[in-house]
Protein backbone atom coordinates (compact mmCIF):
# COMPACT_ATOMS: atom_id res chain seq x y z
CA UNK A 1 0.00 0.00 0.00
CA UNK A 2 2.96 2.28 0.35
CA UNK A 3 4.48 4.31 -2.64
CA UNK A 4 8.56 3.66 -1.80
CA UNK A 5 9.76 5.47 -4.88
CA UNK A 6 12.98 7.45 -4.58
CA UNK A 7 11.56 10.24 -6.37
CA UNK A 8 8.99 10.59 -3.88
CA UNK A 9 11.35 9.97 -1.20
CA UNK A 10 13.15 13.12 -2.07
CA UNK A 11 9.55 15.09 -2.57
CA UNK A 12 8.75 14.68 1.01
CA UNK A 13 12.30 15.51 2.18
CA UNK A 14 12.23 18.86 0.11
CA UNK A 15 8.72 19.63 1.50
CA UNK A 16 10.15 19.03 5.27
CA UNK A 17 12.22 22.10 4.41
CA UNK A 18 9.61 24.27 3.72
CA UNK A 19 5.43 25.08 5.01
CA UNK A 20 2.65 26.19 3.54
CA UNK A 21 1.53 28.08 6.57
CA UNK A 22 3.14 31.22 7.37
CA UNK A 23 6.10 30.39 10.39
CA UNK A 24 6.37 33.84 11.21
CA UNK A 25 2.83 34.33 11.72
CA UNK A 26 2.41 31.22 13.37
CA UNK A 27 4.61 32.48 15.85
CA UNK A 28 2.80 35.58 16.36
CA UNK A 29 -0.41 33.38 17.06
CA UNK A 30 1.64 31.57 19.76
CA UNK A 31 -0.18 28.37 20.03
CA UNK A 32 -2.20 25.30 18.53
CA UNK A 33 -4.82 23.60 19.55
CA UNK A 34 -5.25 19.41 18.93
CA UNK A 35 -7.94 17.50 19.21
CA UNK A 36 -7.28 13.54 18.87
CA UNK A 37 -8.26 10.70 19.27
CA UNK A 38 -4.33 9.08 18.85
CA UNK A 39 -2.85 8.11 21.88
CA UNK A 40 1.02 9.26 23.28
CA UNK A 41 2.11 11.21 20.92
CA UNK A 42 3.53 13.64 23.22
CA UNK A 43 7.03 13.29 21.74
CA UNK A 44 5.96 14.93 18.40
CA UNK A 45 3.94 17.81 20.64
CA UNK A 46 7.20 18.70 22.22
CA UNK A 47 9.16 18.59 18.97
CA UNK A 48 6.97 20.56 17.11
CA UNK A 49 7.35 22.83 19.89
CA UNK A 50 10.66 22.63 19.88
CA UNK A 51 10.95 23.34 16.62
CA UNK A 52 8.71 25.75 15.80
CA UNK A 53 8.60 27.82 18.71
CA UNK A 54 4.76 27.21 18.83
CA UNK A 55 2.91 26.01 21.57
CA UNK A 56 1.36 22.48 20.88
CA UNK A 57 -1.46 21.79 23.14
CA UNK A 58 -2.83 18.33 23.05
CA UNK A 59 -6.65 17.19 23.95
CA UNK A 60 -7.37 13.32 23.99
CA UNK A 61 -10.73 13.01 22.81
CA UNK A 62 -12.35 9.69 22.71
CA UNK A 63 -13.36 8.09 19.27
CA UNK A 64 -16.92 7.15 20.89
CA UNK A 65 -17.53 11.04 21.71
CA UNK A 66 -15.71 12.52 19.38
CA UNK A 67 -18.45 13.46 16.51
CA UNK A 68 -20.81 14.95 19.68
CA UNK A 69 -18.12 16.65 20.93
CA UNK A 70 -16.72 18.80 18.02
CA UNK A 71 -20.05 19.50 16.60
CA UNK A 72 -21.43 20.26 19.95
CA UNK A 73 -18.55 23.06 20.41
CA UNK A 74 -18.49 24.02 16.74
CA UNK A 75 -22.47 24.75 16.70
CA UNK A 76 -21.71 26.47 20.17
CA UNK A 77 -19.30 29.07 18.31
CA UNK A 78 -16.83 27.51 21.11
CA UNK A 79 -14.76 25.29 19.40
CA UNK A 80 -11.29 25.73 20.48
CA UNK A 81 -9.58 23.33 18.27
CA UNK A 82 -7.20 24.24 15.33
CA UNK A 83 -6.62 20.78 13.99
CA UNK A 84 -9.15 17.62 14.20
CA UNK A 85 -7.80 14.09 14.07
CA UNK A 86 -10.12 11.07 14.03
CA UNK A 87 -10.91 8.08 11.96
CA UNK A 88 -11.38 9.03 8.34
CA UNK A 89 -15.73 8.46 8.29
CA UNK A 90 -15.72 10.94 11.47
CA UNK A 91 -13.66 13.72 9.61
CA UNK A 92 -15.90 13.32 6.73
CA UNK A 93 -19.26 13.85 8.66
CA UNK A 94 -17.38 17.13 9.97
CA UNK A 95 -16.42 17.99 6.62
CA UNK A 96 -20.11 17.92 5.30
CA UNK A 97 -21.16 19.71 8.74
CA UNK A 98 -19.03 22.63 7.50
CA UNK A 99 -16.72 22.39 10.20
CA UNK A 100 -13.34 21.86 8.62
CA UNK A 101 -11.53 24.08 6.12
CA UNK A 102 -9.27 23.34 2.91
CA UNK A 103 -5.82 23.05 3.06
CA UNK A 104 -3.67 21.25 0.71
CA UNK A 105 -0.08 20.65 2.80
CA UNK A 106 3.27 20.24 0.81
CA UNK A 107 3.89 17.66 3.05
CA UNK A 108 1.46 15.07 1.79
CA UNK A 109 3.82 14.81 -1.46
CA UNK A 110 4.53 11.03 -1.79
CA UNK A 111 1.65 9.79 0.10
CA UNK A 112 -0.52 6.88 -1.56
CA UNK A 113 -2.77 9.04 -3.94
CA UNK A 114 -6.18 7.23 -2.41
CA UNK A 115 -5.38 8.96 1.06
CA UNK A 116 -4.93 12.42 -0.13
CA UNK A 117 -7.82 12.18 -2.20
CA UNK A 118 -9.36 16.28 -1.26
CA UNK A 119 -8.31 19.48 -0.33
CA UNK A 120 -9.34 19.03 3.23
CA UNK A 121 -8.56 15.61 4.58
CA UNK A 122 -5.27 13.69 4.59
CA UNK A 123 -5.14 9.99 5.92
CA UNK A 124 -2.03 9.64 7.40
CA UNK A 125 -2.18 5.99 8.73
CA UNK A 126 -3.75 2.97 9.15
CA UNK A 127 -5.14 1.75 12.98
CA UNK A 128 -4.11 -2.32 12.11
CA UNK A 129 -5.66 -5.12 14.13
CA UNK A 130 -3.64 -8.61 14.12
CA UNK A 131 -3.67 -11.22 16.63
CA UNK A 132 -0.29 -10.84 19.31
CA UNK A 133 1.06 -13.29 21.71
CA UNK A 134 3.40 -13.23 24.71
CA UNK A 135 6.46 -15.21 24.07
CA UNK A 136 7.05 -15.72 26.92
CA UNK A 137 4.18 -18.23 27.46
CA UNK A 138 4.10 -19.22 23.57
CA UNK A 139 6.64 -19.91 21.95
CA UNK A 140 6.68 -18.85 18.37
CA UNK A 141 7.02 -21.96 16.96
CA UNK A 142 4.10 -22.80 18.69
CA UNK A 143 2.15 -19.37 17.60
CA UNK A 144 -0.42 -19.00 15.02
CA UNK A 145 1.08 -18.30 11.37
CA UNK A 146 -2.53 -17.49 9.91
CA UNK A 147 -5.93 -16.31 10.32
CA UNK A 148 -7.13 -20.33 10.48
CA UNK A 149 -5.42 -21.41 12.95
CA UNK A 150 -7.03 -19.20 15.65
CA UNK A 151 -9.99 -22.21 14.94
CA UNK A 152 -7.31 -24.52 16.42
CA UNK A 153 -9.41 -26.06 19.57
CA UNK A 154 -5.81 -25.38 21.65
CA UNK A 155 -6.70 -22.39 22.17
CA UNK A 156 -10.05 -22.77 23.05
CA UNK A 157 -10.44 -20.52 26.20
CA UNK A 158 -7.20 -18.95 25.05
CA UNK A 159 -8.11 -15.74 22.99
CA UNK A 160 -8.80 -12.24 24.55
CA UNK A 161 -10.34 -9.46 21.58
CA UNK A 162 -13.14 -6.51 21.83
CA UNK A 163 -16.44 -7.61 22.01
CA UNK A 164 -17.61 -8.30 18.10
CA UNK A 165 -21.34 -8.02 19.01
CA UNK A 166 -20.81 -4.21 20.27
CA UNK A 167 -17.10 -2.62 19.40
CA UNK A 168 -17.62 -0.87 16.29
CA UNK A 169 -13.93 -1.32 14.94
CA UNK A 170 -14.27 -5.15 15.68
CA UNK A 171 -17.45 -5.18 13.85
CA UNK A 172 -15.99 -3.47 10.55
CA UNK A 173 -12.49 -5.68 11.01
CA UNK A 174 -14.47 -9.37 10.70
CA UNK A 175 -16.66 -7.77 7.76
CA UNK A 176 -13.22 -6.72 6.51
CA UNK A 177 -11.40 -9.94 6.37
CA UNK A 178 -14.37 -10.94 4.24
CA UNK A 179 -14.76 -7.78 2.34
CA UNK A 180 -10.61 -8.18 1.05
CA UNK A 181 -10.58 -11.73 -0.04
CA UNK A 182 -8.52 -12.52 2.80
CA UNK A 183 -10.08 -16.10 2.78
CA UNK A 184 -10.84 -17.83 -0.61
CA UNK A 185 -14.65 -17.77 -0.41
CA UNK A 186 -17.43 -16.22 1.73
CA UNK A 187 -18.06 -19.75 3.33
CA UNK A 188 -14.09 -19.68 4.10
CA UNK A 189 -14.70 -16.47 6.20
CA UNK A 190 -17.71 -17.42 8.05
CA UNK A 191 -16.28 -21.03 8.78
CA UNK A 192 -13.53 -18.87 10.61
CA UNK A 193 -15.38 -16.54 12.06
CA UNK A 194 -17.67 -19.77 14.05
CA UNK A 195 -14.39 -21.66 14.46
CA UNK A 196 -13.24 -18.18 16.37
CA UNK A 197 -16.30 -18.01 18.89
CA UNK A 198 -16.14 -21.52 19.20
CA UNK A 199 -13.14 -21.02 20.89
CA UNK A 200 -14.92 -18.80 23.43
CA UNK A 201 -12.60 -15.91 23.18
CA UNK A 202 -12.78 -13.48 26.36
CA UNK A 203 -14.56 -10.81 25.29
CA UNK A 204 -13.58 -6.43 26.14
CA UNK A 205 -14.71 -3.25 25.39
CA UNK A 206 -12.05 -2.22 23.40
CA UNK A 207 -8.21 -2.87 21.87
CA UNK A 208 -6.79 -1.10 24.86
CA UNK A 209 -7.60 -3.55 27.58
CA UNK A 210 -6.60 -7.02 25.18
CA UNK A 211 -2.43 -6.96 25.88
CA UNK A 212 -3.11 -7.24 29.77
CA UNK A 213 -4.31 -10.75 29.93
CA UNK A 214 -1.55 -12.21 27.72
CA UNK A 215 0.75 -9.91 29.46
CA UNK A 216 -0.26 -12.24 32.71
CA UNK A 217 -0.21 -15.55 30.97
CA UNK A 218 -4.33 -15.35 31.56
CA UNK A 219 -5.03 -15.72 27.61
CA UNK A 220 -2.47 -16.82 25.09
CA UNK A 221 -3.46 -14.77 21.80
CA UNK A 222 -5.02 -11.50 21.86
CA UNK A 223 -7.12 -9.70 18.71
CA UNK A 224 -5.42 -6.24 18.92
CA UNK A 225 -2.58 -3.95 17.75
CA UNK A 226 0.92 -4.92 17.13
CA UNK A 227 1.57 -1.34 18.10
CA UNK A 228 1.45 -2.46 21.76
CA UNK A 229 4.96 -4.54 21.11
CA UNK A 230 6.23 -1.00 21.22
CA UNK A 231 3.94 0.72 23.74
CA UNK A 232 3.99 -2.09 25.89
CA UNK A 233 7.78 -3.06 25.95
CA UNK A 234 9.53 -4.51 27.56
CA UNK A 235 7.05 -7.24 27.81
CA UNK A 236 7.72 -9.27 25.38
CA UNK A 237 4.81 -9.54 22.41
CA UNK A 238 5.06 -10.35 19.46
CA UNK A 239 2.51 -10.51 16.15
CA UNK A 240 1.12 -13.71 13.99
CA UNK A 241 2.27 -13.21 10.33
CA UNK A 242 -0.95 -12.97 8.85
CA UNK A 243 -1.24 -13.00 5.16
CA UNK A 244 -2.98 -9.61 4.90
CA UNK A 245 -3.57 -6.93 7.93
CA UNK A 246 -6.18 -4.56 7.50
CA UNK A 247 -7.13 -1.60 9.99
CA UNK A 248 -9.23 2.15 10.04
CA UNK A 249 -7.32 4.88 8.23
CA UNK A 250 -6.34 7.87 10.46
CA UNK A 251 -7.12 11.55 9.08
CA UNK A 252 -6.36 14.65 9.83
CA UNK A 253 -7.48 17.80 8.79
CA UNK A 254 -7.87 21.82 9.94
CA UNK A 255 -10.99 23.48 11.39
CA UNK A 256 -12.83 25.92 9.40
CA UNK A 257 -13.03 28.36 12.44
CA UNK A 258 -9.43 27.58 13.85
CA UNK A 259 -9.00 30.34 15.97
CA UNK A 260 -5.00 29.63 15.32
CA UNK A 261 -5.24 29.24 11.36
CA UNK A 262 -1.60 29.65 10.66
CA UNK A 263 0.02 27.65 13.51
CA UNK A 264 -2.57 24.96 12.12
CA UNK A 265 -1.57 25.12 8.66
CA UNK A 266 2.58 24.84 10.44
CA UNK A 267 1.51 22.38 12.23
CA UNK A 268 -0.67 20.14 9.65
CA UNK A 269 2.64 20.43 7.49
CA UNK A 270 5.02 19.09 10.73
CA UNK A 271 2.63 16.37 11.33
CA UNK A 272 2.62 15.03 8.25
CA UNK A 273 6.95 15.09 7.47
CA UNK A 274 8.98 12.29 7.52
CA UNK A 275 10.46 13.47 10.80
CA UNK A 276 6.77 13.54 12.83
CA UNK A 277 6.20 10.43 11.47
CA UNK A 278 9.41 8.58 12.34
CA UNK A 279 8.44 9.58 16.09
CA UNK A 280 4.21 8.26 15.23
CA UNK A 281 6.25 4.85 13.85
CA UNK A 282 8.96 4.65 16.36
CA UNK A 283 7.54 5.85 19.58
CA UNK A 284 3.82 4.81 19.11
CA UNK A 285 4.55 1.61 17.16
CA UNK A 286 1.19 3.77 14.69
CA UNK A 287 1.78 2.09 10.71
CA UNK A 288 1.98 5.51 8.67
CA UNK A 289 1.97 6.25 5.05
CA UNK A 290 4.70 8.10 4.98
CA UNK A 291 7.26 6.71 2.37
CA UNK A 292 9.39 4.39 3.45
CA UNK A 293 8.85 5.13 7.28
CA UNK A 294 7.46 1.86 9.33
CA UNK A 295 7.31 0.74 12.98
CA UNK A 296 10.65 -1.35 14.47
CA UNK A 297 8.45 -4.36 14.47
CA UNK A 298 10.07 -7.28 13.10
CA UNK A 299 8.49 -8.20 9.29
CA UNK A 300 6.18 -5.77 9.94
CA UNK A 301 7.77 -3.60 6.82
CA UNK A 302 6.64 -7.09 4.39
CA UNK A 303 3.11 -7.23 5.10
CA UNK A 304 0.51 -5.79 3.20
CA UNK A 305 -1.50 -3.08 5.54
CA UNK A 306 -4.87 -2.93 3.74
CA UNK A 307 -7.39 0.22 5.08
CA UNK A 308 -10.89 -0.68 5.91
CA UNK A 309 -14.38 0.09 4.82
CA UNK A 310 -15.76 1.89 7.65
CA UNK A 311 -19.75 0.24 7.63
CA UNK A 312 -22.77 2.26 8.24
CA UNK A 313 -24.69 2.58 11.57
CA UNK A 314 -27.15 0.10 9.66
CA UNK A 315 -24.41 -2.25 8.58
CA UNK A 316 -22.98 -2.23 12.23
CA UNK A 317 -26.13 -2.80 13.29
CA UNK A 318 -26.84 -5.96 11.48
CA UNK A 319 -23.13 -7.09 11.69
CA UNK A 320 -23.05 -6.87 15.56
CA UNK A 321 -26.42 -8.69 15.76
CA UNK A 322 -25.25 -11.22 13.81
CA UNK A 323 -22.09 -11.73 15.53
CA UNK A 324 -24.02 -11.73 18.69
CA UNK A 325 -25.88 -15.03 17.69
CA UNK A 326 -22.50 -16.66 16.16
CA UNK A 327 -20.11 -15.54 19.09
CA UNK A 328 -22.26 -15.93 22.83
CA UNK A 329 -24.32 -18.71 21.85
CA UNK A 330 -21.20 -21.03 22.06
Amino acid sequence: MKKCLVWMGCLVLIASFCHAGDLAKAKAEGKVNFYANVTAIEPIMKAFSETTGIEGIYTRVDTSKFLSTVLTEHEAGKLQADVLQGPLPILEMLKQKGVLAPYHSPLAAGYPEWAVKDDTIVQFGIEYVAPIYNKEYTKPEDAPKRYEDLMDPKWKDQIVMPDPSSHATTICWLVGLKEAKVFPSDGAWMAFVKGLAANRPMFVKSFGPTPAPIESGEKRIAISMPKYIITKAPAPLDWVRVSTILGTPRAIAIAAKAPHPEAARVFLDEWLSQKSMKLLADKVGEYVLAPGVYPPIDGIEKAKVVPIRELSDEETRKWGAEFKKIFFNQ
